[in-house]
């Protein structure tokens, strides 16, 4: 059975995959009364009227609030606090405030301040996506058995309760955590392996002019992945990392320590130690499929590409 409408009218502000896949979701599950949707350019509005992702698309974001009684702010983590003061005066009493972003303690500073008294901010990040952006990316299904971490910080138990059961409406696994404890555990399982990505990208492209460029033409897996990783959306990781800085560092000067070890024991050819080490993160890869985040099938699941001569 189906879980019927939980809000009435859910505004989308911005309209890239997290959104498209958002509002796909909620209008083929009926889970919204109205999904009111916009974007800062007109292309993008335009588009996402094309792909049916919302019933209408407004130019401003003030217009697509009003009388909202679910926001979810998808736009990039640094625009947040810009979009926030725009709707402040727009907002229904009794509304609630979300978003979706992978960063929480520094959206809360960016937010909670120009919310009005009676409105509820529910902060929230969708543990999903892919390396593609923009509302031609969006898919229903995105959230299907993925985790939605909620961080109330504070809000009313029935607004987060509410906001719970649409994610779980959406296909997600609903937790929640503490800001700054969800800020530490994405710097280690996102943030900061998407920034080795990107190194090891750049590396590689350094590389490919000394190379002619065969680093590109004879790409194995491991680095067709990095690959992906590092074609995800320029703006939104580098608002991930200006903030979410403290807890990245961290986990990169970690990073550093094991790295050194790793060169350590090659260096020397202890192959004991890099035998145990690669056996310990081994049993980490089959933890992550026997929880159903990911699949053990050949090639990630994916499908094979066509064959060429």
């Amino acid at each position: 059975m189906g879980a019927g409408v939980i809000y009435q009218r859910v505004a989308l502000i911005g309209l890239g995959l997290i959104a498209g896949s958002m509002g796909l979701r909620m209008k083929r599950d009926g889970l919204a009364g109205e999904v009111v949707g916009t974007a800062r350019t007109a292309r993008t509005r335009e588009m996402a009227v094309g792909l049916g992702l919302c019933d209408r698309v407004t130019e401003t974001a003030a217009e697509a609030v009003a009388g909202a009684d679910l926001v979810v702010l998808c736009v990039p983590v640094g625009a947040m606090a810009a979009v926030a003061r725009e709707i402040a005066p727009h907002l229904a009493p009794g509304a609630t405030v979300s978003d979706v972003g992978s960063v929480k303690r520094a959206v809360i500073a960016a937010v909670g301040p120009h919310l009005p008294a009676g409105v509820h901010f529910v902060p929230a990040h969708p543990v999903a996506g892919t390396e593609h952006s923009g509302p031609e990316s969006g898919f229903p299904t995105l959230f299907d058995n993925r985790w939605c971490l909620l961080t109330p910080d504070g809000a009313a138990a029935e607004a987060v309760d509410r906001l719970a059961r649409l994610w779980r409406a959406m296909g997600s696994n609903v937790d929640q955590m503490e800001p700054d404890h969800h800020d530490l555990v994405l710097a280690v399982t996102s943030h900061a392996p998407h920034l080795i990505a990107y190194t090891m990208v750049g590396v590689a492209d350094d590389l490919r002019r000394v190379t002619d460029s065969e680093v590109i033409k004879y790409s194995a897996a491991g680095f067709r992945d990095f690959t992906r990783i590092a074609a995800s959306d320029p703006v939104m990781w580098r608002d991930v990392f200006l903030s979410n800085k403290d807890a990245t560092l961290e986990i990169l000067g970690r990073f550093t320590e094991e790295l050194f070890a790793l060169q350590r024991a090659i260096r020397t050819g202890d192959g004991d130690m890099l035998h145990d080490y690669f056996t310990r993160t081994r049993a980490i890869r089959r933890g992550i499929i026997e929880a159903g985040q990911d699949t053990d099938a050949p090639n990630f699941g994916r499908a094979p590409g066509p064959v060429t001569e």
